[in-house]
Order: C-alpha cells, then structure tokens, then sequence
C-alpha cells in the first residue's frame, strides 16, 4: 500500500470518528447505535454518554442538525445549504431551519494564497499580475477573494479555491456517501435513496471546486444580456483563470446588502426591483439557463440603476420540455384541469403512474387548484403555487429534478429582494407579459405550424426507414435468429427469495437425514445387545441436529435488518 494511501486511511478514520462524536454529542447517540456506527468508533455507549454528555437534546431535531452541520465544517455545511434548497427531500421545517447555516470562515493567510497562485501560474505570475491585495474581499468555505491588477494596469478580482479544500471536501464526501450506504440499509421509508441523493451532493460540490465553470457561466450570462442598458455580468480573463483561480472584472458599484431602502430613492428602489425581477424572469423562461442565487449580496447596483450579478457558481439549466411542463402546469392550476396537473408530474419525474391515479393523490392535487383557481395570470402567485406543489411531491416521496428547485430557490429569493426594497411592487403584475408572450409563441399558429412540421419530419424519416428495418426483422426469422427480450420487474427480488427458499430446504433436508441416520444406528446399537461406539454416534448425532433446529428457528425469530 502506498504511503499516501495508509496517510488518507488515517484521516478518513479520524475524521469518522469526529462525526461519530459530534452526532453523539448534539443527541443521537441513538442514531449511533441502531446503525452500527459506534462499533467504528470503539466505544460503548456509556462512554459516549459521559464524554459528550446531553448538549441541546432539549432542542428540535432540526436544530440539532444544524448544529452538528456547523460543527462538522465546510463540506457539510455545503450539504446543508443544498438540501436547504430540496422541499422534495425534507419537509419545510428543516428547510427553513438549513437556510440559517452560514459559511463563517476565518480566513487563509496570504502567504498559503500567494503559494497556490504560483502553483497555478508557474514562472509567470509577476507577468500576469501587477498587484495583488493581501487583504482578502471575502472569505467562504470553498474560495478566498483578493483584489488584483493585471499587468495591464487593469482591475480585477480574483478567487482562488482554498488550500486543502479539495483535498478536504473530496474525502468527506467519501465518507458521506459511505455512511449514506449505511443509513439506506437501516431506513426504508424515506421514499428515496439516501445514496443517490449523496452521489448528487457529491457532483454539486465538485462542480463548485471548478472555477472555469463558473467563469463559463459567467460568460455565457453575460452573453444573453449583451446590449441590455440594466442587467450585465462580470467579464472573465481567461489568460488569468484556471481551475483553482477565476479572475473577473471589478465591479464598482454598491453592493445591495449593503444598502437600506430608506438610504435610496423611490424611483432607485423601483429600478432594482424591476431589472432585477426581469432579468431572473428572462433568465428562467426565455433562456432556459439561470443565477440560481440571486440573494442582495451577489448583486451590485451601478450607476443609473443598472444591476451586475457576480457569484455564477450556482446556476440551473431547464430545457425547452421542461419549461413547457411548468407552464401546463400554471394552466392546469389556474383551469383545475386534474389530469393535465398528473401528466405534468409523471413527465418530470420518475414517479410510478399508479401514485398519481390514485383518490388520495388526486385530492391533494385539487386542494392546490381551489387555492390557485379562477385566479388571472397577472396576480397568480407562481413561488406559492410552486411551493404547493413540491409540498404535495414530498409527502408522496416523490423526487424533483435538481433545476426545478432551483428554478424556485432562485424566484423566491429574487422576490424577497423585491418586497425588502419595495414591499408594493407587484412582481407577477411586471412579469405577466413575459409570461404571456411565451404562452401565446407556444400556442400560436407559428408555434403550432413548427410542431406539426417537426412531428411530419419524424414521421417520414421513420417510414423511410421502415422497409430497411422490416426486411432486416423477417431475415432474422428466417434464419431462426429472431430473440425477444423481457424485463420482468422484481426479478431480482424474485431470485432471490429462490435461493433462501432453496437454502432452507438443505438446511431442513440435512437435520432430517441426521435425525433419520442416528435414530437408525442408536435402534441397531440395541438390537445388539452390547454397546458399542454406533450407538453414541447416533447420539451425538442426534444432538447436532437439535442443536441445528433451535439455530433454524432462533433465526426465524430474532428481527431482520430492514431492506
């Protein structure tokens, strides 16, 4: 084994027996012992009773959990702050609850900064930067940001990912989804895979360790509003970026968090929320790629109410099927059309049609249409309408797709921003053209014309293809080759209840041969009247398959280990 390996084992142990520590210590001890994770640890529980003691048992589990997030560090605060933002996965207490974690890092010394620079720049540093600030703009749990001037005398931003953080947040994900393993195997009702969902996790972390994704995002938002005199985003210097260092235009201009509305005037509150409430509406409906984040502290506000989002690490992506499922799904709301509101749900998601037929289902459904029915489009409010919704999937354990709720993550914050600068303007009002204009393009007679033509296209490219395709399917049956594949569901279930069945029945066909063969030699070892070594092997015998029967039935009677 190398020694980098033997180095890494170490700290993933020591680093699981932290959790297991920190999980005692804020009240589930329980949870430590029911799923085995104390055994890892090699400790009893009495032990971790006296060291760790009773620290806010007394509090609601989902303040316990927010405790033991903060106390774990970046990686699961990280994990809290995503699952703040999936209704689908946990109900609206713990939500609101996760929302509160805040990253609060101290921040890296410039020297560890400066060394990552040069790893990342090699021989050409004092050619790229000018200067760089020493005192850092902000601090995070993934990244570090220091102001810069390019050697061309212009200003810059730079943010660099934090030393040993990758390191870091790759190993504890390791573990998460280690323990997810272990946790699926002991908790079946949660309605999805803990194991899946950490897989996700892992995938959204790793993708924020990339900054030239984030500085492609960057570039291709900036794109889409190109030539817009209210919304712009940050320019990004390729010569300067790598994967651990993103460089970006310095924005000079005020940073909404840090602005109050009375400091402003009224015409300056009605420009935020205006451009802001229509850029994040463009950008979720017409370009289908979104700021999923667009909270006051990643929004400056430049002079002549222009705003610049910065901070494009988090973004959503919705394709064109996606959109027009959100918008049957605002029809079939407004209309309490039931059966369109189902079809919407088994389209965008994996849900089994037999949930969304059912009376329970249909009747939760149609409580969110009596709240949201005979309501015009103009004072439709979409976030509560959403949020309703996710509701109902969540007690059903149905799963969303990640984009959708970030879809609502990002509408929710943008009207918060909205109702703290202005708490009168109506943002459904300012939006419904948007809204309408995509309605009527997709119900138009263009729109209409372009699908028919599409669906023709399709259809005679299959028909053109058919001969080939038939001719090909009887020469297979005429040399005897034809196969056909059947999926049966459960086979694997099914499988394996066969090998138990067929296991059980060697076990019991075994202790009945025991049973029949010491009988027979103890009934032979009397008929010769004189004892003899047959008759104690017959009686060992026998109790070897006593023994053997209360095995088989002690094992029918202790509990299982839920699937």
């Amino acid at each position: 084994m190398k020694i980098t390996s033997i180095k890494r084992t170490i700290r993933n142990t020591k680093r699981l027996a932290e959790i297991i520590k920190v999980l005692s210590k804020f009240g589930f001890r329980q949870l430590v012992q029911d799923t085995g994770l104390s055994r890892l640890q090699g400790g009893a529980r009495e032990e971790l009773d006296q060291t760790y003691g009773h620290a806010g048992e007394n509090l609601p589990r989902p303040v316990r959990v927010r405790l033991v997030l903060e106390e774990l560090g970046p990686t699961f605060i990280k994990l809290g702050q995503i699952l703040a933002t999936r209704p689908d996965l946990i109900p609206a207490e713990w939500t609101k609850e996760f929302k509160k974690l805040q990253d609060n890092c101290q921040q890296v010394g410039f020297a560890e900064i400066f060394q990552v620079l040069e790893q990342e720049f090699p021989g050409r540093l004092g050619t790229i930067f000018a200067a760089i600030d020493e005192t850092p703009l902000a601090a995070a749990s993934i990244a570090q940001v220091h102001r810069a001037t390019l050697a061309d005398g212009t200003p810059v931003v730079i943010k660099v990912i934090r030393p040993g953080a990758r390191e870091l947040i790759e190993e504890d994900m390791a573990l998460v989804e280690t323990l997810a393993q272990l946790f699926e195997q002991y908790f079946s009702d949660l309605g999805y895979s803990p194991t899946l969902v950490a897989k996700e996790f892992s995938r959204e972390l790793l993708k924020e360790l990339n900054l030239i994704g984030e500085g492609q995002s960057a570039e291709r938002l900036r794109r889409y509003f190109e030539g817009d005199g209210k919304v712009t985003f940050p320019r990004v210097y390729w010569t300067a970026t790598t994967r651990n260092v993103l460089t970006m235009q310095e924005i000079t201009g005020r940073l909404l968090s840090t602005l109050k509305p009375e400091e402003l005037s009224r015409e300056e509150r009605r420009a935020i929320v205006a451009n802001g409430t229509d850029a994040v509406f463009k950008q979720c409906l017409r370009f289908g790629f979104f700021h999923a984040d667009p909270h006051p502290g990643n929004i400056f506000l430049l002079p002549g109410g222009r705003l610049c989002f910065i901070d494009c690490g988090a973004v959503g992506q919705l394709d064109r099927k996606t959109t027009e499922q959100l918008i049957n799904l605002v029809s079939g709301v407004v209309k309490g059309d039931i059966d369109r509101i189902c079809r919407v749900v088994i389209e965008l998601t994996d849900v089994d049609p037999k949930v969304t037929d059912s009376r329970d289902f249909r009747l939760e459904v149609r409580n969110i249409t009596e709240h949201f029915r005979y309501t015009d489009l103009q004072h439709l409010d979409i976030t509560s309408l959403l949020s309703s919704f996710f509701s109902v999937l969540q007690r059903y354990r149905i799963q969303c797709p990640g984009d959708l709720l970030l879809l609502t993550k990002a509408l929710t914050t943008i009207e918060g921003v909205a109702a703290y600068f202005d708490p009168t303007f109506d943002v459904l009002a300012h939006v419904e053209p948007q809204i309408q204009e995509i309605v009527v393009n997709r119900y138009s007679l263009a729109a209409i014309r372009r699908r028919v033509t599409k669906t023709l296209i399709d259809s005679l490219e299959i028909l053109e293809t058919l001969p080939e395709d038939l001719q090909r399917f009887l020469d297979h049956v005429r040399h005897s080759r034809f196969t056909l594949n059947l999926e049966l569901m459960r086979i694997e279930h099914l499988s394996e209840q066969l090998d138990t069945s067929s296991r059980l029945m060697g076990i019991a066909m075994i202790i009945a041969a025991l049973i029949v063969g010491s009988s027979i030699l103890i009934l032979a070892d009397r008929m010769s009247q004189q004892s003899s070594f047959i008759g104690t092997l017959g009686l060992l015998g026998l109790i070897l398959a006593g023994i053997n029967t209360a095995a088989f039935i002690i094992s029918f009677l202790l509990p299982r280990k839920p699937k």
